[in-house]
């Protein structure tokens, strides 16, 4: 049976439009850590709905065949191995071939994600929000994050969408949840990368919010904790001098000692650029309603400046951590 044949009308349209991208975006290694995350935080796939009231949502499980001999359908034998004998665990649905969920389409897995948080399914707007940050924590290795699409009853309605550059949250995302408040810092890089293409000068901003969270946790983490209100340029420079990186530590005698120092010199005017940038056309700032807000190419700079800050200043955190 053809995946089109088995997905609910209700749900094909929105299948259909997401296989204009590149089928299969979303790896077996994410697909595989985001079932291994809803284990680990004990999140039912099916939210307050039996697992049948949830699947039917998606799909025609009426005529999907069944694995069972004795049942006619899908519906038959869900309700045989997961009511009356209970036999399948509680992850069946992924390693189920019917419902293309392990190596389908990213349109289906995705609108399944989508709908694991839809209000009528996860009727608590917190926690549903909680999983989405976790979700956009793995899907964002593969280009994809669940956004707000819209409402209803005043709760949000989440669905997929494409990131520009996936590899900007990546690598943050990686190296800075470790030590960073996991939701706050989720919801900087969400808003900054979801924000590249619709909303530049939003964008721009979050990137120096990010450089100036990376700055703040670092410090805290190492007992130095910041307790005046200094701009970004000042933060780094603290946070450079802490980690042992300002340009006067490095001495002649290291091999390409120059370029070390270039580098290193470098990473505060990319930060003062930053903070000039948002001052200009980013968030945060009154403007001259006659200025035009920068293009999403600017923004892409920005956001891929910040994030290779950040991803420095954390990767040498951690080994300055092993070392001592």
């Amino acid at each position: 049976m053809t995946q089109e044949s088995t997905l609910a009308p209700n749900r094909r349209d929105k299948a259909e439009t997401g296989r204009s991208t590149t089928a299969n975006s979303i790896t077996d290694v994410t697909r595989r850590d985001i079932r291994r995350m809803l284990v680990r935080e004990s999140i039912s796939w099916c939210g307050d709905l039996e697992e049948t009231e949830f699947l039917n949502r998606l799909y025609d499980l009426s005529s999907m065949p069944s694995t069972d001999h004795r049942f006619e359908n899908a519906e038959g034998d869900i309700w045989q191995h997961r009511v009356n004998n209970y036999d399948w665990d509680d992850q069946w649905v992924f390693n189920d071939g019917r419902f293309q969920l392990a190596d389908g389409f990213d349109a289906v897995y995705l609108n399944f994600l989508a709908e694991m948080v839809h209000p009528a399914v996860r009727p608590d707007r917190e926690q549903a929000a909680k999983i989405v940050v976790a979700l956009n924590e793995l899907l964002t290795f593969d280009g994809w994050v669940l956004v707000e699409q819209s409402t209803i009853s005043g709760r949000p309605i989440y669905g997929p969408q494409r990131l520009a550059s996936s590899q900007y949250t990546a690598n943050v995302a990686k190296s800075v949840v470790q030590f960073a408040d996991a939701d706050y810092i989720h919801q900087q890089i969400n808003r900054m990368t979801t924000a590249l293409d619709s909303d530049p000068d939003l964008a721009i901003g979050t990137a120096k919010e990010l450089v100036e969270t990376c700055c703040h946790t670092i410090l805290a983490a190492r007992s130095k904790p910041v307790t005046d209100k200094p701009d970004v340029l000042p933060l780094v420079r603290r946070a450079l001098e802490e980690l042992s990186l300002v340009p006067d530590g490095i001495t002649d005698a290291h091999k390409g000692a120059r370029s070390i120092k270039s580098l290193l010199g470098n990473l505060a005017t990319i930060t003062q650029n930053l903070a000039e940038l948002r001052n200009l056309y980013g968030t945060g700032h009154g403007k001259d309603g006659k200025v035009k807000g920068l293009t999403a190419r600017h923004a892409r700079l920005a956001v891929g400046a910040a994030t290779t800050l950040a991803v420095f200043l954390f990767d040498t955190h951690q080994e300055r951590l092993v070392v001592s």
